[in-house]
């Protein structure tokens, strides 16, 4: 099957069916969401040689660690020696792999205070034939990473790999509305901060009022395949007085930058260096050049959606907001998105410009939609509930359809997605739990369709 006559094969979904991670999995409802299927917990599943891993949090809040052989019905689980504190769905667990040592890291339960970082033997994921899978081999949880406090107001971890084999740690230092994002690195051997590179400092004025702090919300962060490290965000305001009503949501604009030293210095779509890591000069609201997608704050912008780099290293994210054709001012961001909210394919073309198309499939949701590419650069957008749409990149990501329903999930909302899993072995893999009501725990799924080998 082609798509468009151009020899490339269309985008297309083949379920493969689901696998029961827990019958009876932590549930409880806060900020709209689930602390084990936030869309914005970067590697909460993922595949590496030959396992697929992912992590959440048990009935009895135990944080659980999981991996088979892809496609395989079975699990290996394991327990660690940690229980989430509070019920707040910020308190993911975020999973990366330094590829130096084949060691397997964790960091979770982490909103604006501490965090717990778990370090795994080296090897353990090289080698996961002759590697015992025991809770020994993950070794000991602690509140630094193997000595480095970083902050005391740590939140929204996401680990992602360095082209040479290392490990960065992103993540936010402060508080929603007053935050800066910041790094940290592990060469095989020991962790560094590499400091903060986002400011909250800064005036922005909107139609309404003016606000003097805020933080950059990442849609993602991720190294192409040349090396470039690329981060697409939305700024949020701590001042409501940017809304035209306080029901409203003080997202704005979609900002993006770049890095070719490794998250060293920042640069905007021209190439204009505008920030330095652990330096003087964050990338600020003021910055020049980094709004590629203008949007005030009245229309719901949503943050920390979805990113992703295609096979010629070029940008592309999903972002959602309630569209001005159904009026100028939202007043319930809940609701609003809910009745109104769209979803968009923003990417940046081969000629450097960027380009963005509303998906024609309502999300009927507040929350957060996913993007995966397969190994033909075609576009699949995982919606709340696991509904999925899909467009060609032969038509220049214009035909958008609705490939799967998603109703034989019983999906609550968002989804957590393999971002490795679809070019490794072609399959498009994520972690769901059903809905529930209260604190009743329900049962947590990893769902697999095939897509175009």
């Amino acid at each position: 099957m082609t798509a468009s006559g151009s020899g490339l094969a269309a985008p297309r979904l083949t379920p493969l069916g689901r696998t029961l991670l827990d019958p009876r999995a932590l549930y409880f409802v806060s900020y709209d969401g689930l602390v084990n299927t936030n869309a914005f917990q970067k590697n909460g599943l993922f595949t590496y040689r030959g396992r697929q891993y992912t992590a959440w949090y048990s009935a009895d809040r135990s944080a659980t660690v999981a991996r088979r052989a892809p496609g395989a019905d079975h699990w290996s689980t394991l327990a660690l020696d940690h229980r989430l504190k509070s019920d707040d769905s910020h308190n993911v667990i975020s999973m990366g792999v330094s590829r130096a040592d084949g060691r397997l890291h964790l960091v979770m339960d982490a909103h604006s205070d501490g965090f717990c970082y778990v370090k795994s033997v080296a090897g353990l994921l090289d080698r996961p034939e002759s590697m015992p899978w025991t809770p020994s081999v993950l070794g000991a949880v602690r509140t630094t990473l193997d000595g480095l406090a970083l902050t005391s107001r740590f939140t929204y971890p996401q680990f992602v790999a360095t082209p040479e084999g290392g490990l960065q740690l992103s993540y936010r230092v402060g508080i929603s509305g007053d935050g800066r994002n910041a790094l940290a690195e592990y060469d095989g051997s020991r962790w560094t901060a590499l400091g903060e590179w986002s400011g909250s400092a800064g005036t922005y004025t909107s139609a309404h009022g003016s606000s003097t702090a805020r933080n950059m919300y990442l849609h993602g962060i991720d190294y192409d395949v040349h090396g470039r490290l690329h981060a697409l965000f939305t700024w949020r305001e701590q001042n409501a007085s940017v809304l035209c009503d306080e029901g409203g949501l003080t997202n704005h604009d979609t900002g993006y930058v770049h890095s070719t030293d490794r998250g060293r210095t920042w640069r905007n779509d021209a190439g204009a260096v505008v920030g330095t890591t652990g330096g003087p000069n964050p990338v600020a609201v003021t910055t020049p050049g980094l709004v590629v997608d203008p949007l005030g704050p009245d229309q719901c912008l949503m943050n920390q959606e979805s990113q992703t780099t295609d096979s010629a290293g070029l940008p592309h994210a999903i972002i959602s907001y309630v569209p001005g054709r159904f009026g100028p001012c939202t007043t319930d961001y809940v609701a609003d998105r809910i009745a109104h909210g769209r979803a968009f394919h923003l990417r940046k073309s081969p000629s450097g410009t960027w380009r963005k198309t509303e998906i024609p499939v309502a999300p009927n949701s507040s929350q957060r939609t996913r993007l995966v590419l397969d190994r033909y650069d075609n576009a699949y957008a995982v919606f709340p509930y696991g509904r999925i749409a899909g467009a060609s990149k032969a038509s220049g990501y214009t035909d958008w359809t609705l490939l799967y329903d998603g109703g034989d999930l019983n999906a609550f909302g968002e989804v957590v997605i393999d971002e490795t899993r679809a070019g490794a072995d072609a399959v498009l893999s994520f972690l769901y739990q059903e809905k529930s009501t209260g604190t009743t725990p329900s049962p947590l799924f990893v769902a697999d369709f095939a897509l175009p080998a």
